[in-house]
Parts: C-alpha cells; structure tokens; sequence
C-alpha cells in the first residue's frame, strides 16, 4: 500500500474516534511527506531539531509540527519561530527556555508535560510527584509565553498488554487529576498523547487523544543518518 493508503486507513478509524493523527516523519525525506500532506494529512512529529527546522523551511507553511522527541535546551531557539506543539517537555528548566524563546518571537508555545510511565531507565520524563511539584511551583505560574495543553507518555517496549493498559491508565489517572486541580478552568488542558503503531488502540481505549504513528504510514525511514547541529 501506499503512503496515501496507509494514511487515510488510520484516519478513518482514528477520526471516528475523535482521535488526532500525528504522523511520526523521523528520517523520512521530504517527498514522503509531501505524499501524506497531499493526501489530507496536515501534523507531524519529528523527534531532532535540526531535521525538523530543515524540513520546515522546504515544505508547506500549513504543516503543523510537533517535537515529540527529547529537547535539549540549547536547541529551543531554532524551532520557536514556527512549532505548534512540544511534546516533550521534561523539566521546568526547558520550560524556562521554551518560554524565553516564546517571549523573542511574540508567541506562545504549546507544550504537553512528558510522564514516566515506562518501566525502563531509557527513556524520558518527569515523574508524577515531579510533574505536580512543576506545576505548584512560583516559576511556574510566571511563565506567560507558554500554555500547557496536556500530557504526552511513552509506553515500555515489548510489555504485555495488561502492562501497557496499566501504563496508559495511569497516565490519564494523572491527566484527570491535574485536570481538576490546575486546569480546571482551561479548556485548551484537554491532550493526553499515548500511543504509536503498536499500541495505539490500547492508549485509545485508554482515553488517549492523539497517537502518534510512523513506520506503519511511511514504511522504512529513507534517510539513515541525520547529523545534528
């Protein structure tokens, strides 16, 4: 099947449950996602900074780009003029960043807070009594150039279905609880992102509201190699 094929395949399911698509464009070259953005597709996720500013710059203006991968802070500078959505925020410190870059470009960002909810050392995320502690602290509440919209959370690789159902319904426990306490009155704190091809119908079931899919869109990535700045 084709790109297109592929895409308008997760969209009808994933639209009838209300659900966003993002399509994961890590290492694919840019007529591949031409191919998706012509077929209706219109958000994507990219996970290093330096491949998603370039291909920012070669491909249509309508695209919205997510950064789902982990964000060094001395990288935030060079998709601030332009990104929609930041994952992977996993420390006060990069909101600090995201916020003074925001501020620059007359914008504000919007961020989800990454969980740990894997049971691995190698991913990222801050843990639940950190996350709360994040959104008490007074540093917090003078950030003005960025809004928090949500909760994104990676599930552990090769787990069990019931682990990762666990995983996931603990992370929208969390999302329901932050929701009352910080966010009660913000209609924009509303995006639980869980989910990739894998797993994506489990974090569905599990209240996810947006997946985040590539190989099984784009096939094998094209470009093999990407050096960063």
């Amino acid at each position: 099947m084709s790109i297109a094929d592929n895409l308008l395949k997760y969209k009808s399911e994933l639209d009838k449950e209300e659900v966003e698509l993002i399509a994961v464009s890590k290492y694919q070259d840019t007529d591949a996602i031409l191919e998706a953005y012509n077929a209706g597709q219109r958000v994507f996720g990219e996970n290093i900074v330096q491949e998603l500013a370039d291909k920012q710059q070669q491909l249509p203006a309508d695209i919205e780009w997510h950064l789902i991968g982990h964000l060094q802070t001395n990288k935030v500078k060079y998709i601030a003029p332009f990104i929609k959505l930041i994952q992977s925020v996993d420390s006060l410190k990069l909101l600090i960043e995201i916020n003074k870059q925001a501020a620059k470009h007359k914008r504000v960002i919007d961020c989800l807070l990454q969980i740990y909810i894997a049971d691995e050392d190698t991913k990222f995320g801050l843990g639940f009594d950190e996350a709360i502690e994040l959104l008490r602290s007074d540093e917090f509440t003078e950030l003005k150039n960025i809004r928090i919209v949500g909760l994104m959370g990676i599930a552990s690789n090769n787990a069990t279905e019931k682990q990762t159902t666990d995983e996931f319904t603990e992370l929208k426990v969390l999302f329901d609880g932050i929701k009352l306490s910080f966010f009660r009155k913000e209609a924009s704190f509303k995006e639980v992102s869980m989910g990739m091809s894998g797993d994506y119908r489990l974090a569905i079931e599990a209240g996810s509201t947006m997946v985040r899919i590539g190989s099984s869109i784009f096939g094998k990535r094209k470009i093999k190699h990407y050096k960063a700045e």
